[in-house]
């Protein structure tokens, strides 16, 4: 259903501060010994499910919500060229935040009388999402929110914000990620259309782009639970790395048409941190002789206190190896002022057992998320670091800085 700007500017005013509470987000990084984590994502998650090693993935019905499950997003970013030969980035993002526990009533709500039918104004889930433009020096960012109630079916598919499995279907407000597969018998997810716009005029940002897999799901970590502790905790993490993007992407209100490739995560989780980790180091890389890796690093939650690391070398046909913590080393190398803070931007990536040995940097450091939960994100080129031969693209987040 299709919001008008005054309605999603009142919807934005009413659940900002309420999901900034929920997330911790009111302060870039957590007080020293605070016990949360990064965005509270370290904080205590009794009641709800929890991601562990052994659990069984099932689809086309996991490319939708998990509402036992406290959090999960729907993450997809993109290297592409416009029809001039210029690259261009893009991110969008769908966030979900459980208020409550299943089964459990928000402190502040009254409970329905019929719990399949919740009223318009109570709700046990919230939803944020996040788009991003870039080209060269242009970088330009939007935000939205919304609410639901995972008890009331008749709103599956037509209320403000949700995500359904099949056929699948993700969204916000307008702002949509939807299968183009017409079968109701196949997997509705391996073609999809993202269609987001925000803004007028010359500050007019967006795109509508067709994404075609061209190869299968990735499961990370073992067998699809991906640990994120030296203590256990972890995210259920699945990825989709080999999108063929086609379509328009607006910025400035010019229109440019463009092509590359993409890369989605899914990941759902009740408390992705320990409770001491302060943010984190995200890579996702397109190698050009058709390999993948992601891998990243949790600063703090390590053997000894030190950093958490963790990674997947991904063959061109789809096979993922786990790396372990032991079996990757990230070095940030050089800083740029970003937003007021030190960002790093340049770093040594290094996989031995991949003969691997990267340096992968941002050509634009000017790349921060200015949301509600402020972090950076942008395109990223890899190189040898002894031939200096260009070797990939791909994309870096880096949160808690």
């Amino acid at each position: 259903m299709r919001r008008d700007p005054l309605h999603s500017r009142l919807i934005t005013a009413l659940l900002a501060p309420v999901l900034l509470l929920t997330l911790a987000g009111c302060e870039d990084t957590p007080p020293e010994g605070s016990g949360a984590g990064f965005a509270g994502l370290g904080d205590s998650a009794e009641g709800y499910a929890q991601a562990r090693p052994g659990t069984t993935l099932r689809f086309p019905e996991d490319h939708g919500a998990h509402p036992d499950y406290r959090i999960e997003w729907w993450y997809l970013t993109a290297n592409l060229e416009d029809d001039t030969g210029e690259p261009m980035g893009l991110q969008w993002t769908l966030f979900r935040q459980a208020l409550s526990p299943p089964n459990e009533t928000p402190s502040n709500e009254t409970p329905p009388t019929d719990p399949q039918a919740p009223g318009a104004w109570e709700a046990d889930q919230l939803w944020m999402a996040h788009m991003a433009v870039s080209r060269g020096e242009q970088h330009a960012v939007a935000e939205r929110f919304a609410r639901s109630h995972s008890a009331d079916p008749t709103r599956d598919r037509t209320g403000q914000a949700g995500a359904v499995a099949q056929p699948f279907r993700a969204w916000l407000d307008d702002w949509t990620l939807a299968t183009r597969v017409e079968d109701p018998n196949a997997d509705t997810f391996e073609r999809l259309t993202l269609t987001a716009f925000d803004g007028e005029g010359e500050s007019r940002i967006g795109y509508r782009l067709e994404l075609t897999a061209e190869g299968p799901l990735v499961l990370h970590g073992d067998a699809g639970f991906s640990q994120k502790s030296a203590d256990g905790q972890g995210s259920i993490y699945v990825s989709q790395p080999f999108w063929r993007v086609e379509g328009e992407v607006m910025l400035a209100g010019e229109s440019h048409r463009v092509s590359g490739q993409g890369w989605l995560d899914r990941e759902w989780s009740s408390q992705l941190l320990g409770p001491e980790q302060a943010g984190w180091d995200w890579f996702s890389l397109h190698l050009d002789d058709g390999h993948r890796l992601m891998a990243f690093q949790l600063r703090g939650g390590g053997e000894a206190g030190g950093d958490y690391r963790s990674g997947t070398w991904i063959t061109p046909a789809g096979d993922p190896r786990a790396l372990a913590p032991e079996a990757l080393t990230l070095t940030p190398l050089a800083s740029a002022t970003v937003a007021g803070r030190e960002v790093p931007t340049r770093w040594r990536l290094e996989v031995p057992s991949a003969a691997l040995d990267l340096i992968v940097e941002a050509p634009y450091a000017q790349r921060w998320m200015d949301t509600s939960v402020p972090y950076w994100e942008g395109e990223v080129i890899a190189r040898d670091r002894e031939s200096d031969e260009r070797l990939g693209t791909g994309y870096l987040e880096m949160t808690g800085y």
